[in-house]
């Protein structure tokens, strides 16, 4: 029993150590864990939140099973093997996509009584600070560039100053919108500029992220000090 625990761990800690995604989705448990206990769930939105995160890293080690079991017996590719990892991952796909449901249904009740009062706030603040905040978040593509020694000015390196900056606009329609069909469009226009530089190999998928992270945190920074 002992050796079925030992090898049970072993499996864990391999798709950890070896799988992108595992880590992505523990990185995203501790967040998920750290905000019930800042938003107080009780222990039915609890229990959903723990079924949908076993869901999620069950499908995503199930998912590496399979294609290790493939990877066994052919290196090359063939169809059917592309069908089977192909499907694993839809699976993953699937088991995100319900934990997503279940995540904003179960947070999003508890801050929806303060976006009328946050939204009426900001949509009263100067029009200025979206200026504020395009040229806080030019600066500091052009130092993280500068510190990277990486890319050029308008081009490459780290971070991404366009997905930096189309992320400071989503999040000033956001902030200044009452409507969200308009923001998810806005996000939306956000992940295809994201999406066309690491496509285009200008960027790779962190500088694109920590772009889209300095965008939107001095976007935040700047309403939240200026207005509130």
């Amino acid at each position: 029993m002992l050796d079925s625990f030992n090898y049970a761990f072993e499996g864990i800690l391999y798709a950890f150590k070896t799988q992108r995604n595992i880590r992505l989705h523990f990185v995203a448990t501790v967040l998920v864990l750290l905000s019930s206990l800042i938003f107080k769930i009780n222990k039915l939105e609890f229990l959903m939140l723990m079924v949908a995160i076993a869901f999620v890293v069950m499908a995503e080690m199930i998912n590496t099973a399979i294609e290790a079991s493939i990877d066994l017996f052919t290196q090359e590719y063939h169809f059917r093997a592309a069908i089977a990892k192909n499907v694993a991952a839809g699976a993953v796909l699937v088991s995100s996509g319900v934990a997503l449901v279940v995540g904003f249904l179960i947070f999003f009740p508890k801050f929806d009584p303060t976006i009328p009062r946050v939204l009426t706030s900001l949509q009263k603040s100067p029009s200025y600070l979206t200026l504020v905040a395009l040229l806080l978040t030019i600066l500091a593509v052009i130092v993280g560039k500068a510190l990277s020694k990486t890319g050029r000015p308008l081009q490459g390196g780290m971070p991404s100053g366009h997905a930096a900056l189309s992320t400071v606009a989503a999040t000033t329609i956001a902030f200044l919108s009452s409507n969200g069909l308009i923001t998810v469009l806005a996000f939306l226009l956000v992940l295809l500029v994201a999406e066309s530089r690491v496509e285009n190999r200008i960027h790779s998928f962190v500088e694109v992220l920590a772009g889209i992270l300095v965008g939107f945190l001095m976007t935040v920074l700047v309403f939240q000090l200026l207005v509130f």
